[in-house]
């Protein structure tokens, strides 16, 4: 069979060299279905059928496992068609799977029908394919990242470890993008195996809300990528899922109970492909992702410049001013305004003044103005500047290196808008230069070691004030930390970490840092492997964001009629949608320009429209939208009551001026914010 190759995978194919853009193909043999990259088997059913289902329901799992090969095989069209009757659960079960190649992916369709005269009770259905492989590092998106090695440490996180019996089984709407990715280790190659899943129900559930479960269960020798119809297990526990910010929570009785007629079906696609660098596999399938579900419509999401102005009037009731401060507040009932990180008391100070003239309010610019000259006084100490000032005390404290970071590239933007509206930059300059010639000369010392991704916040900023002040010093300190992290990260042995000051483990957070410094050093200099590198962050950015519409049971999202696509998960631990992309999303826009990739354009303006939709009249809204079984806070919560909710209490000044500076980025990249429908 042929198909066309996707002018995405030819993309990847010149990024990631000769082999990505390999077809896979299938066959039958031997009562098994094969899927291949070339002449390489990479995946295939089981020995003991192609269909498994079990009967029973035994300490907390599947039990009395059944199994069928196929007795009949036709063709129709492009399909092939298999069939057969298995006899189990006290009937006859009919089977049915279809095959064809899709647009560079293997498209399987399962039917299962019960024929029995009773209700079919304690069932589990599967689809479940082997890939035989030295070793196997996963990829579930938002999940499980090679295993989450520096989550491990907290004992909070989905963690694997590739030993024989080992199971990683989440719900489908867990998962932002829905597949199960490995990078598979043969001798001295490299290939890559992935399933894919339309998520979705699982009809006739015995739980309320139950749904197919999605992931891989490790084997001596191979992986199981795997579906399953509800059942989920993680850490060495069954029937148990990721549900708290500190851990997991019982989740049992994931059966079916299926009456006597009932079609269920499953669609799921396969992928298989050799890869010629490692810790590269995801991307593939990160691309796939992309074209199976096509998450770029934006017409039923809030407009621009609705959100900004809702954006820029909830920002006007943070900001305090008096003859000791003039700031923006962090929380509602906190005397605190914080540079970085979750207060971003810097970022009106650029953004404003890209946004003043839409905003049509002369007091943009002098909030502008003020903040920053105000910010510009932070206290220093020998490795860094304070980022807390005590609106009471009126003293600065605290030392977060990462918070640092994003103040200073907020500066750096600032500086230079500032200086092409002819504004007194004078008192930022100063700033930035004093910060600046602290972290630089901090990270070029021979002995420096982050401990996380974190100081990647200094790429860009660093990069920025080199080209502000003609310091070469500063260009050279922000060359070594990309090429610290394009060494720790690109081969995923240490995946992208540690990114948030609330949890030390795989998250988004990081990977955009990682991605927007090694996007402005390419802008920098020029030169392909800043520009490797940053597609490779970038896509593991992509794996946190949502490219489907999770259907929610009755609550606050679905008053809401909330639409998921283009929000980002937040991290391995904390499981909950945010309103960060709304950040990112230029980042990702401007790497569609530079790779002409009209896919990245399109998804990043759904990435900052979408987190607009629960805003409420005073321009707020909350930091915890809950997709899944998960909620951010503490044990006592019941499970039924998770997916669904809202919590809009945690109101920091993030949730604000994330948007301001997004919507400012957008603009500077060309993007016609206060006219697009």
């Amino acid at each position: 069979m042929q198909g066309v190759i996707r002018p995405h995978v030819l993309l990847l194919a010149l990024a990631l060299g000769p082999l990505a853009s390999a077809q896979p193909r299938f066959k039958v043999e031997n009562h098994q279905v094969q899927i291949l990259s070339g002449s390489e088997l990479i995946a295939q059913s089981l020995s003991e059928g192609l269909w498994s289902l079990s009967c029973d329901w035994r300490e907390n799992w599947p039990a009395n496992w059944q199994h069928a090969q196929p007795a009949k095989i036709s063709t129709e069209g492009e399909w092939t068609i298999l069939t057969a009757d298995l006899q189990a659960c006290g009937g006859t079960w009919s089977l049915q799977d279809a095959y064809r190649l899709e647009n560079g992916l293997i498209h399987g369709l399962r039917r299962f029908t019960w024929k029995g005269a009773q209700p079919a009770t304690h069932v589990t259905l599967s689809v479940r394919f082997e890939v035989p492989a030295d070793s196997a590092q996963p990829v579930l998106p938002g999940i499980n990242y090679y295993g989450n090695p520096s989550g491990a440490r907290s004992h909070r996180v989905p963690v694997s470890t590739g030993q024989p019996g080992e199971e990683s089984l989440y719900e489908e709407h867990r998962y932002p993008m829905p597949f199960a990715s490995l990078e598979l280790h043969r001798g001295s190659r490299l290939w890559g195996a992935a399933l894919h899943s339309i998520p979705s129900p699982a009809p006739y559930g015995n739980r309320p809300d139950q749904w197919w479960s999605l992931g891989f269960v490790s084997q001596q020798g191979s992986t199981e990528l795997t579906l399953l119809s509800g059942p989920a297990a993680s850490n060495g526990q069954r029937s148990v899922i990721k549900g708290l910010q500190r851990g997991f929570m019982p989740y049992p009785d994931a059966w079916l109970t299926v009456p006597p007629g009932a079609v269920i079906e499953k669609s799921f696609y396969l992928e298989a492909f050799p890869v010629d660098r490692e810790g590269s596999a995801f991307q593939h399938s990160v691309l796939s992702s992309l074209d199976l579900f096509h998450p770029f419509y934006a017409g039923d999401l809030p407009a621009f410049s609705d959100i900004v102005r809702a954006k820029y009037r909830y920002a006007k009731t943070r900001w305090h001013e008096s003859p000791d401060f003039t700031t923006f507040q962090k929380y509602v009932d906190r005397p605190q305004s914080v540079m970085g990180w979750t207060g971003q008391a810097e970022a009106p100070g650029y953004a404003l003044q890209v946004l003043a003239p839409g905003l049509n309010d002369p007091a943009a610019l002098t909030y502008a103005q003020k903040s920053l000259d105000f910010l510009s006084a932070a206290t220093f100490y020998d490795g860094g500047f304070h980022n807390w000032y005590d609106l009471q005390k009126k003293t600065w404290d605290r030392a977060e290196v990462l918070n640092q970071g994003q103040a200073m590239l907020a500066f750096a933007r600032a500086i230079n808008t500032g200086r092409s509206a002819h504004r007194n930059t004078a008192k930022w300059e100063a700033f930035l230069r004093k910060a600046s010639g602290i972290h630089a000369a901090r990270i070029l010392k021979a002995d420096w070691k982050p401990a996380s991704t974190n100081e990647a916040s200094f790429i860009a900023p660093l990069v920025e004030a080199a080209r502000l002040f003609q310091t070469p010093l500063y260009r050279q300190a922000a060359l070594k930390a990309a090429q610290h992290y394009a060494d720790r990260h690109l081969a995923m042995r240490e995946p992208y970490w540690g990114g948030t000051l609330d949890a030390s483990c795989e998250d988004k957070e990081a990977a955009a840092l990682a991605f927007q410094g090694f996007l402005s050093l390419y802008e920098d200099t020029h030169q392909p492997e800043h520009l490797t590198w940053a597609r490779h962050a970038a896509d593991v950015v992509l794996t946190y964001t949502y490219v489907w519409d999770v259907p929610f049971p009755a609550g606050r999202l679905t008053d809401h009629r909330v639409r998921t696509r283009g929000w980002t998960a937040v991290s391995v631990q904390n499981q909950h949608l945010d309103v960060w992309g709304a950040i990112v999303a230029p980042e990702i826009y401007r790497l569609g320009q530079i790779d002409h990739r009209e896919d990245l354009r399109q998804l990043a303006l759904v990435m900052y429209r979408s987190c607009g939709q629960i805003i409420d009249p005073y321009g707020s809204q909350g930091e915890q939208l809950q997709q899944t079984n998960y909620a951010q806070r503490g044990a006592d919560v019941e499970l039924a009551k998770l997916r669904g909710d809202y919590n809009e209490s945690w109101t920091v000044f993030w949730i604000t001026a994330h948007f301001l500076t997004g919507a400012a980025r957008f603009a500077e990249l060309g993007v016609p914010i206060w006219t697009q429908p």
